[in-house]
This record gives C-alpha cells, sequence and structure tokens, in this order.
C-alpha cells in the first residue's frame, strides 16, 4: 500500500516517527528503508540505529508542524504527537477508536492520559480503530473508566459486593481478597473465558492503591485488603 501511494503522489518518506516499541507499530520499517533508503527514523528512547525523539520536540513538513510529547502509560516510550494545524493529536495506543488500551502502569497511564486531554481540541488519530471526533470527550471518557473501576475495587474490598446502599456501613471485620476472586465480582457479567485477563487490569489498579496506601497485600497469600486503620497514639 505505502509503495502504491508513494508513487501515486510521487513522494518520498524523510522522517518516520514511531509512537512507540511494540512490533505492529515497528515491524513495517525494514519495507519502509527499502523503499526510502534516506529516511530518518524517530523514536523515544531509541534502538537499532534511530534517531532520538525528545519531549516537546517539532518536526516539519510542508502544511503540518507536529509536536512530540512523552505520554508513558501503554509503554514506558510511548509518545503523542500534537497535529498543531488542525488542533487534533495522534494518540498511539494510549487511546484507542475502538474500545480500550492496555497499559502497564496505571498512575503512569492516567497521568498521561489528563496531559493528553488538556493538550487538544480537535480530532484524535488513534494507532487503531476510527478517527475520534472530539478527542478530549474521549479521553474523558477513558479516565472515568479507570476512575470507576478503581471505585469498584475499593467497594469491593470494604463490602464485599458492588451494590451497596448509601446508608451501608462496612463490615468490622476486613476481608481479603485475590485478584481473580475480585474479577469474579466486578466482571460478573462478563464471560469467565475473558476472567484471567480482566485480572491484570485490577492488579494494576491494585497496584495504584497500594502505593497511594490504601490497600497492603500479603505476599505469601496474594490477597489484598484495605489498608487498616492505625490507632491513634
Amino acid at each position: 500500500m505505502l509503495q502504491s501511494v508513494l508513487k501515486e503522489e510521487n513522494a518520498v518518506v524523510h522522517e518516520a516517527l514511531l509512537t512507540h516499541w511494540h512490533p505492529d507499530h515497528i515491524n513495517g520499517v525494514p519495507d519502509l528503508l527499502k523503499l526510502c533508503p534516506e529516511v530518518t527514523v524517530y523514536k523515544h528512547q531509541p534502538k537499532d540505529g534511530q534517531s532520538d525523539i525528545e519531549d516537546g520536540q517539532v518536526f516539519r513538513a510542508d502544511g503540518a508542524t507536529l509536536k512530540a510529547f512523552h505520554t508513558p502509560g501503554h509503554t514506558v516510550d510511548h509518545m503523542s504527537f500534537i497535529l498543531q494545524e488542525e488542533d487534533a493529536i495522534f494518540t498511539g495506543d494510549n487511546v484507542l477508536g475502538h474500545g480500550t488500551a492496555v497499559f502497564e502502569d496505571l498512575s503512569t497511564y492516567l497521568s498521561s492520559l489528563k496531559k493528553m486531554k488538556d493538550s487538544v481540541r480537535g480530532r484524535a488519530y488513534p494507532g487503531h480503530g476510527a478517527v475520534i471526533t472530539e478527542a478530549s470527550t474521549k479521553i474523558g471518557d477513558y479516565i472515568n473508566h479507570r476512575q470507576q473501576r478503581e471505585n469498584e475495587v475499593l467497594r469491593v474490598l470494604k463490602f464485599g459486593k458492588l451494590d451497596v446502599a448509601a446508608s451501608e456501613t462496612s463490615p468490622e471485620r476486613v476481608s481479603s481478597w485475590t485478584p481473580i476472586q475480585l474479577v469474579k465480582v466486578i466482571y460478573k457479567d462478563v464471560p469467565e473465558s475473558l476472567h484471567l485477563s480482566a485480572s491484570h487490569g485490577v492488579i494494576q489498579v491494585l497496584n495504584k492503591l497500594e502505593a497511594e496506601g490504601k490497600v497492603e497485600h500479603d505476599g505469601n497469600t496474594g490477597e489484598w485488603q484495605l489498608t487498616a486503620k492505625r490507632p491513634a497514639l
């Protein structure tokens, strides 16, 4: 496809910007180099002879100005790009045109999403899926979805269930849960074949809450519980 487009437009690629290291985003580079041997390939935290992309670096072409900024979360090297002429953003795999994205670290990912949300008012061009008409709204939905999952984990750890009346108080006994037990409550309407996959997201939530001092983890049993309140001295 690229070869036919270049031929049709009588064009040459001089610079290629990679959002992150995942194979589906870099495996086409060898073919690009065959078509355009003089191309300079850029990637944050470069390997294999690539040139580095610095946070805030600006790339210019005829009619287009791209500003790069570091948005780790999906991967540690993940970069997004603002198309300044359109007030639009290339989101890589942090935000998709369908479904939700996977991430390596939830706290870092949320920080990047908030940064992305505040950066543009126009479209989003994701690495997968359809173009997103209102980038800020979509990214806000992603942030709200993650906050919802976090609230659900805390609710189950506190009450042992999701459906809690406003006046209901937590039981005196603190309950402990494994990630897969939490999944069976939070994702009860999801096929069991998908529970293991869902548990990875729950573990990310638990790791974030542990870093914030809200939950604690028993390394021997693999169980998690709300952090016990310390008696006042």
